[in-house]
């Protein structure tokens, strides 16, 4: 691919190196600091144990030396990797300038909105920046659907995740992180998402997405459902956390064309799968509709800077002043980062490579689903992978032990991904948008041996 060339300069061409097993000495004394003085609720070096030093494109040496093919960029966060120079470059400028002006606008701020209107479709015309996390996009989503429809209830799917705020946190099915918190916002009601491996209507699968939207028609419609109309539907445009769950183009249609028949605000979720990801630039561009409402952060800050945005048509923009506030929705450093970021990938095909890139590791993931009895289902869309894991085949019994297993092995081989899915059975791969070629294919050639060793019973 033309641009492997350009974006090997990005990266430690040379990955993985394992000069010690992870976590290392160095790791491990940083680990039990943190296990000793931050909360219980650390997740994510649990799973991966090892203290990070720094970082180089899709890749990521630890404090022990070691340098990892990172294929989770942060749960999407790195969309151009890290210490990606040319968006380094605009957030040191930035910090010599100004860092912070609430709503109050600068030449970094107008340089932002231009970025993202570049981006954004035409309907789309007026963007509003909330707090720094995805979870503020979605709370201001929400609240800007019930002011505009005078209703205050919202429909959202199963296998949903978007956010850990309290109407977020009520948006997001995953019983784990809702377990022991009581009632959350009231109001919001759940619907089946069209999750065709695991079908959740039991009708034949080429009638799931259909049937997954006519659904949604049948609750607004009967007024007997237990449905009021809501202010909104909301729904990840491909389920993230839910396990990679990619709806068919017509799913997407269909709920466009119900939502509007109902005069209800469709919002698409795109902080996860958004800009770049699935190799459009907005995952809902693969179904060619418009949502009323779209959230983004995660990649927004281009190399991890917090930021996070709403997009949403002109009839909507009825807030008045200071409806909705909050205080670090002027960063200077996150803009100027995200518009170089946007204005990069544009620049340099980086949408195009993911997705041609993504089509080759689907080849080589599917390749994987055929020849293992513990593969149930790999699956993806350009940059955004996965690989279900079962018992077997035929009952496609989850299987969530062997999801960390390969999580932890391929860590020791020098690989980073994650897990998720309903039943925390399917290992999640979210590379940044700029690996190469060369880092994806051994970093799946690194899982599929992991996914081997477990079938063979040589891993624990």
């Amino acid at each position: 691919m033309k641009q492997d060339k350009l974006f090997a300069k990005l990266s430690h061409v040379d990955a993985p190196q394992i000069k010690v097993a992870p976590p290392g000495p160095k790791s491990q004394e940083i680990l039990k600091y943190q296990a000793d003085n931050e909360s219980s609720a650390i997740s994510y070096a649990k799973g991966m144990p090892m203290a990070m030093a720094k970082g180089k494109g899709a890749t990521i040496e630890d404090v022990d030396g070691n340098i990892y093919i990172d294929m989770f960029s942060g749960a999407g966060v790195m969309a151009l990797g890290h210490s990606h120079p040319d968006v380094l470059k605009a957030s040191h400028e930035a910090i010599e300038d100004i860092t912070h002006t609430l709503d109050i606008p600068s030449p970094i701020r107008q340089r932002m909105v231009k970025s993202m209107k570049k981006i954004l479709p035409k309907e789309l015309t007026r963007v509003f920046f909330g707090g720094p996390t995805g979870s503020d996009a979605v709370e201001q989503a929400i609240k800007l659907a019930k002011f505009n429809t005078g209703r205050y209830g919202v429909i959202a799917f199963e296998g949903s995740y978007h956010g850990m705020t309290g109407m977020a946190l009520a948006l997001t099915c995953d019983a784990h992180h809702r377990q022991g918190l009581g009632p959350l916002s009231p109001g919001v009601q759940f619907l089946p998402y069209p999750y065709e491996y695991r079908n959740p209507f039991g009708c034949p699968d080429e009638d799931l997405q259909l049937q997954a939207a006519e659904n949604l028609e049948r609750v607004l419609s009967d007024s007997h459902s237990g449905y009021l109309k809501p202010a909104a539907v909301i729904l990840e445009s491909v389920q993230g956390e839910g396990g990679t769950i990619i709806p068919a183009p017509i799913f997407l249609q269909r709920v466009r064309e119900i939502c509007t028949k109902h005069d209800i605000v469709m919002i698409c979720d795109e902080i996860q799968a958004g800009l770049g990801r699935t190799g459009k630039m907005f995952a809902f561009e693969h179904a060619g509709i418009v949502p009323d409402i779209v959230t983004m952060s995660k990649a927004l800050g281009g190399i991890g800077f917090p930021i996070s945005a709403i997009a949403y048509r002109e009839e909507l923009n009825t807030w008045p002043t200071g409806l909705t506030i909050g205080t670090f929705r002027g960063n200077m450093i996150a803009f100027a980062a995200g518009s170089a970021a946007l204005e990069w990938m544009q620049d340099n095909g980086v949408i195009e490579h993911a997705a041609g890139l993504g089509e080759k590791c689907m080849v080589k993931l599917k390749e994987l689903e055929a020849q293992s009895a513990i593969v149930g289902e790999s699956r993806g869309l350009g940059m955004m992978l996965a690989i279900e894991m079962v018992k077997d085949k035929e009952s496609r019994e989850p299987a969530g032990d062997y999801a960390k297993l390969v999580r932890k092995h391929a860590h020791l081989r020098g690989v980073m991904i994650e897990v998720g899915g309903h039943h925390g059975n399917v290992a999640r791969l979210l590379p940044p948008l700029i690996i190469t070629e060369d880092l994806a294919m051994k970093g799946i050639e690194i899982i599929a041996g992991v996914i081997k060793d477990i079938e063979d019973g040589k891993l624990s």
